[in-house]
């Protein structure tokens, strides 16, 4: 897997809002099997961890490919990028 650097995280509804839209669609390619999310015109990608049912607390993240500087929206599990949740207040 290409490494990824994290670049902003927000809540689903904080995306939302910013987005100015009021809902965001969670879609299977049928043909690889792979989760996608639509908002609007708009598509992000979705942690292979969706499919499992392992997102309790979804968050959406700017991301940027290391490599080649491709920016997009990952939605994945509050806590995952690198620095684990130690504590919610």
């Amino acid at each position: 897997m290409e490494k990824i650097k994290f670049i902003e995280t927000f809540s689903v509804a904080e995306f939302k809002a910013q987005k100015g839209i009021n809902k965001i669609e969670v879609k299977q390619n049928h043909r690889t099997g792979k989760c996608f999310f639509t908002y609007g015109f708009e598509v992000g990608a979705v942690s292979e961890k969706f499919i499992k049912g392992e997102i309790s607390q979804p968050v959406i993240s700017q991301v940027c490919v290391q490599e080649t500087g491709d920016m997009f929206y990952l939605l994945h599990q509050k806590g995952e990028g690198g620095a684990p949740v130690l504590a919610t207040l």
